[in-house]
């Protein structure tokens, strides 16, 4: 194999959160995990770390519930991924596993089960729900798995950024249908109403689950919808491509200036050879 043919094999990430200027809590929660044999690490807000001999997890979820049950759901759908993955690395490399899709669904089936379970057993858990967007990488691989309206933007090396989950919205339908424009889908009055979420009630889920073939100086953002409420998707690539140091930071900082109104959270990744 020439070297020009190797998967990339690092990834560099930058992620942050914040409350905004209006909530008085921070319902938002973001993951950073390298997943090993040997278990599972979490990562700090910025680092590098290559694929060769372990995976890579990052995750967006937003909680919602009154009161403080939305930051409850969103940690518990955090926590629940980083005790679920380890057995699931090492079933995989042991080549018992199924493939990505099905551990995926597993994963998303899991927390939704636990909220559903929490909500029913406590009065104050009553209703609550997260959305979660996942991604999870390997040598040459972006795996996402997604439910709600936080979102995953993929910018490929030298082309245009996209969304490539869909929100689990009326409003985001009719956007991806062409019945509104961006500007129409962000000032919608029901555009936070979700039809999908972890938990909040729903009997079943179906997540939508997907696969990117990586290439160096390809980009990748994940972030709840404090971000997107306040940035159009023009915005939102002219940061990932600024070559800031902590775009994540920047991300964040922009979408609690230009709205603010929700909490606002990012995860930036950048593949690298």
């Amino acid at each position: 194999m020439s070297g020009d043919s190797l998967p990339p094999r690092h990834v560099v990430w930058t992620g942050q959160t914040d409350r905004g200027r209006v909530r008085k809590n921070n319902e938002d929660a973001f993951l950073g995990l390298l997943v090993s044999a040997q278990g599972v690490q979490h990562l700090g807000k910025t680092g590098t770390a290559a694929t060769d001999s372990a995976d890579l997890v990052f995750a967006v979820s937003d909680g919602m519930g009154g009161a403080m049950a939305g930051e409850f759901a969103s940690k518990t759908a955090v926590e629940k991924i980083t005790r679920l993955l380890p057995p699931l690395f090492r079933q995989r490399a042991a080549g018992l596993s199924p493939g990505f899709g099905e551990v995926l669904q597993e994963i998303f089936a899991e927390i939704h089960k636990a909220l559903l379970y929490l909500g029913s057993c406590y009065e104050e858990c009553s209703g609550m729900g997260a959305t979660l967007s996942l991604v999870w990488i390997t040598p040459g691989h972006l795996h996402f798995a997604h439910v709600g309206d936080s979102r995953i933007y993929y910018l490929p090396a030298g082309g245009t950024m996209r969304q490539i989950t869909h929100d689990d919205t009326y409003v985001g339908w009719m956007y991806r249908n062409g019945q509104i424009n961006e500007r129409e889908a962000k000032t919608h009055p029901r555009r936070n109403v979700l039809q999908k979420a972890l938990g909040a009630g729903h009997q079943f889920i179906d997540p939508q689950i997907g696969d990117v073939v990586l290439q160096p100086g390809d980009r990748f953002l994940l972030c709840s919808d404090g971000v997107t409420d306040g940035l159009y998707d023009e915005r939102l690539a002219e940061i990932l491509q600024s070559g800031q140091e902590n775009p994540a930071a920047e991300v964040v900082r922009s979408g609690v200036e230009s709205s603010g109104r929700d909490n606002a959270t990012a995860v930036v990744l950048e593949i690298k050879s």
